[in-house]
């Protein structure tokens, strides 16, 4: 699975927004800075997430971004599917719309286990979790083995 800049960014300017210890929002500015995220791209971002009922952004002096969920309701695959779509697609379309004749029958089944096993990890985990930097206890365990670490 390639994880997109636009998803990254997604992730941690939620994380930002989330910390936000003021009663005012966080501005676009402020979010850039303290993650180093290229402005313009940030805000196309945030505008990914405001159209997946995510953020609203307020105007004006004071104006900036606010979440529309609590973070703890936020998962990371919800950032995915709202920057980039579904969790996982063959060819644009979802694994269970595909079929595969004769000797590659079974690659359906490989896809649909690809995208549970995405999910398992990834709708466990939560823009809260993420700001308090404690995992839930899944997706630490996946994190225990030496070669989790090692790239193949």
């Amino acid at each position: 699975m390639k994880i997109s800049a636009k998803v990254d960014y997604a992730v941690r300017a939620l994380i930002e927004i989330a910390g936000n210890t003021t009663d005012r929002p966080r501005s676009a500015e402020s979010i850039s800075t303290a993650q180093d995220i290229p402005r313009d791209f940030l805000l196309a971002v945030l505008a990914d997430l405001r159209r997946a009922g995510l953020v609203a952004s307020q105007r004006g002096q004071a104006g900036g971004w606010v979440l529309l969920t609590p973070a703890e309701s936020i998962s990371v695959a919800d950032v995915i599917r709202a920057t980039d779509g579904p969790l996982v697609s063959v060819h644009g379309r979802a694994p269970e719309d595909v079929a595969y004749k004769g000797s590659a029958e079974a690659l359906q089944e490989v896809w649909i286990a690809v995208r549970s096993s995405l999910r398992e990890v990834l709708e466990d985990v939560t823009v809260a979790h993420l700001l308090n930097k404690s995992l839930p206890p899944g997706a630490i365990a996946r994190t225990r083995s030496e070669d989790a670490w090692h790239r193949r």
